[in-house]
């Protein structure tokens, strides 16, 4: 039942949150004198359509389409080309308008993000970074023990003894530790013992960890990896602060994250192609991580919300504000298709060519993203499903 439930929410979130994002593009198309010929939810096939007969959210006349795929939605503009030139065309409206329009879904999404966090700084936002924003003189945070979240066979952390779940209480003498903080006690005690103390089926231990004297291939001093679980920061009169702190801090982070992501990704196919075993199974690993680091629709929808939805209202909110902030991180890229690639194709023929962007020209560079854009989807959910077996 909890499955069922977790899934129902998981597809009703990511489909309101694509919702707004071409609501977005809508309200800014029209402000620019842009009509909206059809606002769809979901995709294709269409389970019914309608014309509105009121002004409320949409003009009147705009065609609505309820779509049996039930995840994200779409907004059709008139004369959608850049050459487009009719009244109420797309392609019509200055190149100022252009940038609203292509722009206003990012801006929602990274609104609602912020909105989202706001209200969980009220109520008890998770503290998942070590050095997360919140200001100090209104904020009390509550709760929080390190986690073992995996052990690398073969490396001290695994020889020593140490499990997965084992609840790290003190390194070194120091008590409440971070995953940053152990670490950093790690890399200062080169080559010594560490003594970790944990907490496990409720008996304390301490635990001898002879620690490496270096970390080439990128396993870790100990190869132990943990997870702060637990915080939670409350706030009062600062909680619209903390939540636009946060919406920017996280955003930057999942920018690092998916540069890491490529990186990882691309160093770990050329490191396959070469000749030596060792750097062959240093890629095999980096294209783990990348794997490792890829949540599609079947990991959010099918694990993840259902996850969340046991863990009460502030997980699905906090889930729900960062897949907010996702899209708007996604959709704000240079890709070809995307919101961001389609702003720069523009830009590019508009401000740097001084020239035409025919529709031929426009329609090949992003059946070029598409295509890039759908091999991406098809390998997420292939690793997706790779997961849950």
């Amino acid at each position: 039942m909890m499955l069922i439930l977790g899934i129902f929410i998981g597809l009703l979130v990511l489909t309101a949150l694509v919702a707004l994002h071409e609501l977005g593009h809508a309200y800014a198309a029209i402000k620019n004198g842009v009509k909206v010929d059809e606002f769809g939810l979901g995709f294709p096939p269409t389970a019914y359509k309608f014309k509105k007969k009121t002004d409320r959210i949409l003009p009147r006349g705009t065609m609505i389409a309820i779509n049996w795929l039930p995840i994200g939605g779409y907004v059709k503009l008139k004369g959608e080309h850049d050459l487009d030139d009719k009244k109420g065309d797309y392609g019509a409206a200055s190149f100022w308008g252009k940038t609203q329009i292509l722009f206003a879904g990012v801006a929602v999404n990274w609104l609602v993000a912020a909105v989202l966090f706001t209200i969980l700084a009220w109520i008890g936002l998770p503290k998942t970074l070590d050095d997360q924003f919140y200001i100090a003189s209104d904020t009390r945070i509550t709760g929080g023990e390190t986690t073992v979240v995996s052990v690398s066979e073969g490396m001290p952390a695994a020889k020593s003894g140490l499990r997965v779940g084992d609840k790290i209480i003190r390194v070194d003498g120091q008590e409440t530790v971070t995953p940053t903080e152990i670490g950093k006690i790690a890399e200062s005690k080169l080559g010594d013992d560490l003594v970790i103390e944990v907490r496990r089926n409720g008996e304390d231990k301490d635990i001898i960890v002879r620690v490496r004297e270096n970390n080439d291939d990128g396993k870790g001093f100990i190869g132990l990896a943990s997870q702060r679980e637990g915080e939670k920061i409350y706030t009062t009169w600062s909680a619209p602060i903390v939540g636009v702190g946060t919406t920017v801090q996280f955003t930057g982070a999942t920018f690092n994250g998916l540069g890491n992501l490529v990186v990882n990704f691309f160093s770990g196919i050329a490191n396959r192609l070469s000749f030596s075993e060792s750097t062959r199974q240093i890629g095999a690993e980096k294209m783990s991580q990348a794997g490792e680091g890829v949540a599609g629709p079947i990991s959010i929808i099918g694990v993840i919300f259902p996850q969340a939805a046991q863990s009460g209202a502030t997980t699905v909110l906090f889930l729900a504000a960062l897949i907010s902030l996702t899209l708007a991180t996604m959709n704000s890229l240079p890709i070809p298709a995307l919101d961001g690639g389609r702003w720069l194709t523009m830009f590019i023929f508009r401000k740097l060519l001084k020239k035409p962007l025919s529709k031929d020209v426009e329609e090949n560079i992003n059946a070029v993203g598409f295509l890039f854009l759908m091999g991406l989807s098809l390998l997420v959910v292939i690793l997706d499903v790779v997961k849950l077996f």
